[in-house]
This record gives structure tokens, sequence and C-alpha cells, in this order.
């Protein structure tokens, strides 16, 4: 066990966050799926973009000075940008139940989207659909957060400086920190990402860049990337994640979460927010209890370390790509 980061047994992860629900969809033939992060009630959000190749929808909705207060929903795909088309899915989901910003006409679900790309890893004409994403919401749950290669993070991987012959595994991850009072900071990371994750408390590679095809020893992609010429990497790489609190935040405090979230990205991908990757941090506030925003930046960048850190742990190989798990 990373001594930075033993979970208690009752660790549920971003579901700790009464409000919130998860559901995974995966397809292991194509090796793609979606993920559906579910607040039907509404939760007051944030976002905070870092990375250059990023593909999303409805991320207007989070700014401050959007009309709409809350979001009722998060999609996180596979695809590329053809796994947008999931988040329809998990909207009407949410209309079905009655969810969404009310018109005065119809309710309007309000869900914004990211996705990732795993096009090289299994099917690339295969992708999360709108049934997909309707399935990820049916099956959300307040159950602890399945981990691993499922969902959004079923065809994620890590280390892809020499390709994907030479990468490793990646998945979905997520975890807790709670704080006095009862306040929690709970994160979900979905890591797709072009660098190497290092144990925050070590600096030892987990998961990244292998020397050879058949090769259990790490590159190090950061001292590779000063050996040689920067440049033809490809953009196929995001880290995806979304933070949640049962704390009562406004749209600016956060917005600041999900920048103060980022440093547990930094903390643990060796590079990260490259012109390769299209890495977003997404806040979601939910609940009435009251603490300092920048504690709860402290809680939430340990919280994506950890979640960084299993998503790695907790994968296991497909597609001819080793995992750890």
């Amino acid at each position: 066990m990373l001594p930075y980061l033993g979970r208690k047994p009752s660790m549920k992860g971003l579901t700790d966050i009464p409000g919130i629900r998860v559901g995974h969809v995966s397809d292991y033939q194509a090796i793609t799926g979606c993920t559906a992060i579910l607040c039907e009630q509404g939760a007051v959000g944030g976002v905070d973009i870092r990375g250059s190749a990023t593909g999303t929808e409805e991320t207007p909705v989070l700014d401050p000075g959007h009309v709409t207060p809350t979001v009722h929903g998060i999609l996180l795909a596979g695809g590329s940008a053809f796994g947008l088309e999931a988040a329809s899915g998990v909207r009407h989901y949410l209309e079905r139940g009655g969810f969404g910003y009310d018109t005065g006409v119809a309710k309007v679900p309000l869900v914004p989207a990211a996705i990732l790309y795993d096009l090289g890893i299994g099917k690339a004409d295969v992708r999360p659909t709108a049934a997909m994403g309707e399935a990820a919401a049916t099956a959300a749950t307040a159950d602890a957060v399945k981990e691993g290669s499922v969902g959004a993070g079923t065809g994620a991987t890590v280390g892809k400086i020499l390709g994907m012959r030479q990468a490793m595994k990646s998945g979905v991850g997520s975890f807790t920190v709670t704080l006095p009072g009862g306040v929690m900071v709970a994160s979900l990371a979905v890591v797709n990402a072009f660098g190497d994750v290092r144990d925050p408390a070590t600096g030892k590679i987990l998961a990244g860049a292998r020397k050879t095809v058949d090769s259990s020893e790490f590159l190090d992609t950061q001292e590779q990337m000063k050996r040689s010429s920067v440049g033809g990497f490809g953009v196929r790489n995001t880290t995806l994640v979304v933070v949640a609190t049962n704390a009562s935040l406004t749209k600016v405090q956060a917005g600041k979460l999900a920048q103060q979230a980022g440093l547990g990205m930094a903390r643990t991908i060796y590079p990260v927010n490259t012109m390769f990757d299209g890495d977003i941090v997404f806040a979601l506030s939910l609940g009435n209890l009251r603490a300092d925003i920048n504690t709860l930046g402290v809680a939430a960048a340990e919280a994506v370390a950890g979640a960084i850190v299993w998503a790695v742990m907790l994968a296991r190989g497909l597609g001819g790509v080793p995992g750890l798990a």
C-alpha cells in the first residue's frame, strides 16, 4: 500500500458525496466506454482546462456569468470527439426523470461533457453513442465507484511517447479526503495521459512508457523528451477529472476549486498539461456545509492525486497493453 494514499475500507470515492451517483458502460471488444456522473437535483459547478487538446461540450454553462445556476450531470467518454454523442443519452435519461433547468416550457438537463482519445487501442470505428450514455446513466448508483479498466477508462493508457506498444494500461480511479466537521472532497479521474504516473510520496514511476515492448523497466518520459527533439508525439491524450464536495460554494469558488484540484495532476503525471493532452477538471458543489475554499483546494489536490494513482494501480491489461492489476 502506498503510504500517502492509504484508503479506508469504507471509502466509496466520488459517491461519498451525498447526491452524486456514478455509472459506467464498457465495450470490451471495441475497448471504449463512458462514465456518467449524476447530480439530478443540481450542483453548482466550475471547470478548469489546462491541456491543449481538449474535446468538450456544454462547458460554458459552468461559467460564473452563465444564467444557469447548476448542472445535473457530467459525462466522460472515450471515442475522441465522436464520444460527445453519449452526453445526449444522459440528457434523455434525466429528462425522463423530470430533472433539468426549468425554462418554463420544458426542463432541460445541463450535462457538460469531455472526451478522451482511445481510438488507437481497440476498434477505431466503434465509439460511445447516445445509447451508451443513457445506459451509463441508468446504471448510475451511489455505491462505491467501480475503478480500473471500466467506463470512460476502458481504453485509457499512459506513457505513449514511444507509441502504444510501449505504453501501459490505465483507467478510472476515485479517492476521498475527509476534513473536520464532516466536510468531504472526493475525486474521480480517468487517466489517459501522454506522460508517466508517479507515486506522489516517493516520485517512483508506477506506470508509463517502457524501454522496450517486452520490458517492465520504465523509460522516464520527461528524460526522454530532454534527450530527443520534441515533436510528432500525437494529440491523443487526456486526463479527465471530476471533484465534488458537500461544502456550499458559489460558481466562482467552484471554478477555483477546479483550479486547485488540478495540482493533483501535477503531483502525479509527468509531464502534465502538454500540447498533447486535453486535461480538464470539473468541480461540483452539493450540500450546505461551510469550509474555507483554500482548505478545500488542498484536499481536492490530494483527492485527485489519489484518484490518479488508483486509476493505474487497478487497471488491467487490454488490447495487448499491459496493466498493473
